[in-house]
């Protein structure tokens, strides 16, 4: 296949890229082709690759995440790009990023477990909310009295957070605390093109926010 045939198909993934709302896997790059001109993996792959060397230079960039392949506006332009919308980006309660915290670095976990590594209840809303966003699922039940539901992230919270796997997630050994882990997903949110926010994930932020003076350091419970 010639350099002209691989610039095509280049142009052919920046243009579906481009035009869909969500991560694409290189399978469903390959099915926007015919099977009489289906290109090999190895072929997208490079195409892709080339892909990303064109970006380079430009205010958006070609991003693998656990979902697949996106463009995406650089985080450098981000909070000018931010003012074309309305709406600010969503503020979440400490209480809401602790619970992902938690959730991201000892999942499988159930709210038992988070309650008592919190020292305060978990509201409803916070697991809710998790649950609208996509970033948190259930995965199971643990085998005790009850059957508490078990939560973990998803392929929606690595994409959100630009990640293949939570091989990328901070190693604990270099954050103090759940509250240096909130902060940190939420400069992280911060630094994000705004998106719509439910009315649900507002109600949480008012109902959870008596646990954002819950002070008290956990400093090491992750570990």
């Amino acid at each position: 296949m010639n350099e002209e045939q691989i610039h095509r198909i280049q142009n052919i993934i920046e243009a579906a890229l481009l035009a869909a709302a969500k991560p694409l896997s290189l399978d469903q790059l390959r099915e926007l082709f015919g099977e009489d001109e289906r290109p090999a993996r190895q072929v997208m792959e490079h195409a892709l690759s080339q892909l990303e060397q064109a970006c380079e230079s430009r205010s958006y960039e070609l991003r693998k995440v656990a979902s697949g392949y996106r463009l995406q506006i650089r985080e450098d332009y981000a909070r000018w790009v931010g003012r074309l919308f309305e709406e600010k980006p969503q503020r979440y309660s400490r209480a809401l990023l602790e619970t992902l915290a938690l959730i991201a670095y000892r999942q499988p976990i159930t709210r038992g477990e988070i309650e008592d590594i919190r020292g305060v209840t978990v509201s409803s809303n916070i697991i809710r909310t998790l649950m609208e966003r996509e970033w948190v699922r259930v995965v199971g039940h643990k085998d005790v009295p009850g059957r508490p539901a078990m939560y973990a992230t998803t392929r929606q919270f690595l994409d959100y957070f630009n990640m293949k796997s939570l091989e990328q997630l901070p190693p604990l050994s270099e954050i103090r605390d759940l509250e240096e882990i909130g902060r940190e997903i939420e400069q992280k949110i911060q630094a994000e093109i705004p998106f719509d926010a439910s009315e649900d994930a507002n109600d949480d932020d008012r109902s959870a926010s008596g646990d954002d003076d819950h002070n008290e350091s956990i400093s090491g419970t992750l570990h």
